[in-house]
């Protein structure tokens, strides 16, 4: 009874430290939500009032009727791009070092190398040549550059799934008549579907977060929505319905996509790097 008795209690401790750690980490999230249906005098009012008394959604209004809200359209549109185009190339290049071994052992190594590398050491030089190309303030040179940065991580995390594939799988869709293409398409691409879905996302959600690269090289056309954000914060007084509003318009869409692929993202973040 008495090992009853504590196992109930180790169980109960335990669950409520859960609770307060979700708590805690949901709080934040909540707050965000319930400030952007908030009117003026509830945002600002002491003490805090936890649930707004009538859902508001002028703020939203605001966003749409101003164009504000397209910044989100942008980030979706450069992400998206970005994401496919890096994972096409980046799939490829990674079937290449797994099986082929292009580049030697250690070329993997350097390849994701090259993702550890501050985005603030190269943001300049990069806004330089974008200025002689004319790609400041364009879609394709957020793609491009998107891309680019997300294709060490995409051509990493690829190879480690193409690695647990087993080789004789292949082999026997060679010997069955298939062309390398053919093998692709239908033996390792099945098979690590998972890899795809979880790397994919993970690539997504890198671009989507983005500011400082977006801060530099856009101005008006192509503006994201992390750098639109930072518009409401003024040196007399901050927007905060709007910034509120704002920060929900591009969570919803990362809490969608994390929702439905979920199962994905947990093979994602314990599998596919792995491999040496």
């Amino acid at each position: 009874m008495r090992s009853a008795t504590r196992h109930r209690i180790k169980l109960a401790l335990r669950l409520a430290a859960a609770s307060a750690i979700t708590l805690f980490f949901v709080f934040p999230i909540y707050w965000l939500f319930m400030i952007s249906f908030k009117t003026a005098d509830e945002i600002y009012s002491y003490p805090p009032t936890w649930w707004p008394g009538q859902i508001q959604f002028n703020s939203y209004a605001v966003l749409f009727k101003d164009g504000d809200a397209t910044t989100v359209w942008n980030s979706f549109v450069v992400a998206s791009a970005s994401t496919v185009i890096a994972m096409f190339l980046g799939t490829l290049c990674a079937y290449a070092i797994a099986r082929f071994r292009t580049g030697g052992d250690h070329l993997a190594n350097w390849i994701i190398s090259q993702r550890m590398v501050p985005p603030i050491a190269v943001v300049f030089p990069i806004f330089l040549l974008y200025v002689w190309l004319k790609l400041v303030d364009t879609y394709i040179g957020l793609i491009l550059l998107y891309t680019a940065f997300n294709l060490p991580y995409v051509i990493w995390m690829m190879r480690g799934y193409i690695l647990d594939i087993p080789r004789a799988l292949e082999e026997s869709a060679l010997v069955d008549g298939c062309t390398r293409w053919q093998v692709l398409w239908k033996v390792v691409f099945p098979m690590c579907r998972a890899g795809l879905f979880a790397t994919a996302i993970f690539t997504f959600v890198f671009a989507w977060n983005d500011f400082i690269f977006a801060l530099v090289l856009t101005r008006t056309e192509v503006t994201t929505y992390t750098v639109q954000v930072t518009h409401y914060f003024g040196g007399q007084s901050n927007f905060w319905a709007k910034i509120s509003a704002m920060s929900v318009l591009g969570t919803v869409p990362i809490f969608i996509i994390v929702g439905f692929m979920q199962r994905y993202l947990v093979r994602g973040m314990s599998l596919g790097a792995i491999k040496g």
